[in-house]
């Protein structure tokens, strides 16, 4: 059975110029990136962290081994972020050096025949944005600005599409509610609220920088969103978190190009709190459920509250078991190819990761490449899911969905 082809014969085709990517992020592969927050915060013995991201899979130095990969696979577009604290590495202070490496990946990707999408924060801040109270500074949004504005104009010319900020919602929840991102907060809502009120600022000044030019690309932000969902009597939490954790910045996309959906599961919401997964539901290495519908869920909903065009800039799953990542994002894909077919306008899909990775404060286990990196030499073996994805992207087609 071909990869445009379900048990029946049937064939789930894509329109003519949907984007078929792979993402990473800088602080997940580089390595070595040793001026940011979380570095710091990888190193502190109470941040509960797993592990440093150390050398991550030697990105810094290995970039054309990875924009090679998806030009093997046949991928229209690589989805990558700039480190800020390389480009910036004092206040003010700017490095040629590290701004013309972004830059030759970009170049490098657009001779491949690659849409290079750029994503200008995705998680880390510069160490000295973190001493003064990193997105708490009263400056944070201007500074961020500044830094997106300087870089656009050293690359913005080779620039496919640019996403401002990776997942502003998380930052929040993660660095001032739940205390696994710096600065390692937890429940404190009022100052949640606030970082979340200065990513908004930061993302419509950085959307006003990039569109002073050079360059002409679409322009959005990319929002983590999830299937939120109550049992009995956690509706008004469920309601409470959706405003915080996702209405907050969908409203903040007017006039925006698209808006970038990224999603992987679903999260359940009771009287007293968040309550586990489902009996009978599989969980993932993440701990969460296997849940691929949530990407149909989500690009529907962003789609009915933004008014935009949507690409799902991220979706994926932490497994060992390569079997179920075909499984999950080929239910994932029919979901899109649904809301294709309703009318939506979804512009691509961008499978998360082209790499096996650094995964945050859990660290290298949870599997989530396309491609497998030995954490020794940093050889990178794709997986079968890695040609079965770039079958499906060079025939735009699907084979049935499994679920």
């Amino acid at each position: 059975m071909t990869a445009d082809q379900d048990s029946n014969g049937s064939r789930i085709e894509f329109p003519e110029g949907f984007l078929w990517g792979t993402a990473t992020a800088a602080h997940q592969i580089e390595g070595g990136n040793v001026n940011n927050d979380w570095w710091a915060w990888e190193h502190n013995p109470d941040s509960g962290c797993a592990e440093s991201s150390g050398d991550g899979c030697d990105s810094w130095h290995r970039w054309r081994e990875d924009v090679d990969l998806v030009a093997d696979l046949g991928l229209g577009a690589y989805r990558f972020s700039l480190e800020w604290s390389r480009i910036e590495p004092a206040e003010g202070e700017w490095s040629i050096a590290a701004l013309d490496h972004y830059r030759r990946i970009c170049a490098a990707c657009l001779g491949r025949g690659i849409q290079p999408v750029v994503t200008f924060h995705h998680f880390t801040t510069p160490l000295w944005l973190s001493a003064r109270g990193g997105w708490e500074a009263p400056d944070a949004p201007e500074r961020f600005a500044r830094f997106v504005e300087r870089a656009a104009a050293h690359l913005g010319d080779l620039i496919g599409w640019a996403c401002t900020i990776n997942e502003p919602n998380v930052i929040g929840v993660m660095g001032y509610t739940i205390g696994h991102f710096p600065p390692g907060v937890k429940d404190d809502l009022t100052r949640h609220v606030a970082v979340n009120a200065a990513m908004v600022r930061a993302h419509r000044l950085a959307v006003e920088a990039l569109r002073s030019g050079p360059g002409t690309f679409p322009v959005g932000l990319t929002l983590s969103m999830a299937e939120l969902v109550a049992v009995e009597g956690g509706e008004d939490l469920r309601d409470g978190a959706q405003e915080v954790l996702e209405d907050t910045f969908l409203a903040a996309t007017g006039g925006d190009d698209f808006i970038g959906v990224q999603s992987y599961t679903r999260i359940r919401f009771g009287p007293k709190g968040l309550v586990g997964p489902e009996e009978g539901v599989p969980v993932t290495q993440m701990g969460y459920e296997y849940w691929p519908q949530v990407v149909e869920f989500t690009v529907r909903r962003a789609a009915a509250v933004t008014g935009l065009p949507v690409v799902v800039t991220e979706n994926g799953i932490g497994t060992e078991d390569d079997t179920q990542r075909i499984a999950y994002i080929s239910a994932a894909l029919a979901g899109v190819r649904r809301c294709l077919d309703d009318g939506l306008d979804v512009r691509g899909y961008f499978a998360w990761s082209l790499l096996d990775n650094f995964e945050w404060s859990v660290g290298y286990r949870p599997k989530f490449g396309l491609v497998a990196v030995d954490r020794q030499t940093f050889e990178r073996r794709p997986k079968p899911s890695a040609l079965w994805f770039a079958e499906v992207a060079q025939k735009n087609a699907l084979a049935g969905s499994p679920g």
